[in-house]
């Protein structure tokens, strides 16, 4: 029995060894991945330096195997792209593109923008259409030190008449959906009836009271012409609800809400409000051109009501025209006149107003009466304004225009965080937190916040303090072979 209890604990014991090696091992290997994906984006930025075709004649390439050599479809040329090369110590990754005229016995090197990045032992075939292609599909990248690989699953193709690269990218959008069960942990694939949204991407989805799901919103894009995408800003609506009496069936309906509607847009952020109500902030709109991309961010405020089937706009009323308004009316007491001429057809009365839509629509139509309320922007001067003289120039406290933000709601409290806009070339990532009563829906609170010109931002620029890896990556020469000199002396 002694002996037979050693065993097992000795069984367990190399089970429980053998389970830690495997768990080191794929987190050094996804460690190994994401260190290489750095260096490859590492080596396309400087890639991206290159901003015209250069044709130099050349002696013949450096050593190397595992590359491509293709016969040109409509000259008497080779093309030789990428490859590699092991000096002893160091593996170097080649993106280098170079033709060989078989007439003339001469090489040129082409230098051309935005290649696909150094790999070796890829796929190549030269086709004739559109003047020559030349496409190139998959391989690998190395490491330096030869110990790490990196396996591509990219397509490329070089238009030869234009010696231009360009990446194929294959995009598909979905329009499936799926249920997860909260009890058994279990995927199923749904079938609804009817017609859904089309494919896309971005979109969001909220719970009706009355357990349906609705979709807005998204972004897909179609081929228009060769080598020429559009994208398209989807401002649709859906109900995907349980079918009565039929458990596990489910039904797509279209819906059209009424009310103030967002404009498309896509990167917005939605939550759940008070009253079963959908929250939406903010997002992009993209104005887009064969050649640009242009983005409109916003910072506008939107309520779904599904009970009513309405988009309410939601608009701060403001805490400082109602201080005004209060005092105003203790003014007007003491005389009739004075009274008339605050409440005669001449002066506002925003607050009035919007207390009777309040009434009207509960919580949710808060926000909807100070959109129908005028503001005081254009209000004739009173001497009432002398009580506040500088509250026009008090600034107004709000998010920045942004997409991709962070909602929650807590205690009838929204909470938002962070985001992006674009400024030029240039993306500001967020780090503030504001505060919404939405109950009150008088203004929101700063809890955090950030100054965006404070925040770090790297430019591309020539560095003379590239690593020993990213000079190896680059390609074999005089200068590696005296940095070779150099280390074995060191040693």
């Amino acid at each position: 029995m002694g002996k037979k209890g050693k065993k097992e604990k000795k069984g367990r014991g190399a089970e429980k060894t053998a389970a830690k090696m495997e768990k080191k091992v794929s987190k050094r290997s996804r460690k190994e991945e994401e260190d290489l994906e750095a260096l490859i984006a590492h080596f396309q930025t400087l890639d991206a330096r290159r901003t015209q075709v250069v044709e130099t004649p050349c002696s013949p390439p450096s050593p190397r195997l595992n590359a491509s050599l293709s016969a040109h479809p409509e000259k008497d040329e080779l093309i030789l792209f990428g490859g590699e090369y092991f000096n002893g110590q160091k593996t170097l990754l080649y993106n280098e593109l170079y033709t060989y005229s078989i007439r003339k016995d001469a090489w040129t090197k082409v230098d051309i923008p935005n290649p696909p990045p150094r790999r070796c032992a890829h796929q190549a075939v030269a086709v004739p259409q559109g003047g020559g292609q030349l496409w190139i599909f998959g391989g690998e990248f190395a490491s330096p030190d030869g110990e790490q690989f990196y396996h591509y699953r990219d397509l490329w193709v070089l238009h030869l008449a234009t010696k231009t690269w360009e990446q194929v990218r294959d995009y598909v959008y979905y329009n499936d959906v799926y249920t997860f069960d909260l009890d058994t942990s279990t995927w199923t694939k749904l079938s609804p009836s009817g017609t859904g949204p089309t494919p896309r991407s971005g979109c969001q989805m909220s719970v009706t009271p009355q357990g349906s799901i609705v979709i807005y919103g998204g972004y897909s894009k179609q081929r228009v012409r060769k080598d020429v995408d559009r994208g398209t800003q989807h401002g649709d609506m859906f109900l995907l609800k349980p079918e009565e009496g039929r458990e596990g069936r489910w039904a797509w309906t279209r819906i059209n809400p009424s009310g103030a509607k967002p404009s498309p847009r896509s990167g917005f952020s939605v939550a759940a409000a008070p009253n079963h109500q959908t929250l939406l902030f903010g997002g992009v709109c993209d104005e887009e051109e064969e050649e640009s991309l242009q983005g409109d961010f916003l910072n506008d405020l939107y309520f779904y009501d599904p009970a009513r089937n309405r988009w309410f706009a939601g608009q701060l009323k403001g805490p400082k025209a109602e201080k005004r308004r209060r005092r105003r009316g203790k003014r007007a007491e003491p005389g009739t006149a004075d009274k008339q001429e605050v409440e005669g057809p001449g002066a506002p009365e925003p607050l009035e107003v919007v207390r009777e839509v309040v009434s009207e629509a509960g919580t949710v139509v808060t926000i909807k009466q100070v959109l129908a309320a005028p503001s005081s922007a254009g209000r004739p001067a009173s001497d009432d304004d002398e009580d506040s003289p500088d509250e026009a120039g008090v600034p107004t406290v709000e998010p920045r225009p942004r997409s991709n933000a962070m909602l929650a709601v807590k205690h009838g409290r929204l909470y938002l965080y962070g985001g992006m806009f674009e400024a030029g070339d240039r993306q500001v990532t967020l780090s503030d937190l504001y505060c919404l009563d939405l109950h009150k829906m008088d203004a929101w609170t700063a809890l955090v916040e950030a100054d965006p010109e404070n925040q770090e931002w790297l430019e591309e620029t020539d560095s003379e303090e590239d690593s020993d890896e990213v000079e190896g990556a680059e390609g074999g020469g005089e200068d590696d072979e005296d940095e070779e000199e150099e280390e074995e002396e060191d040693d």
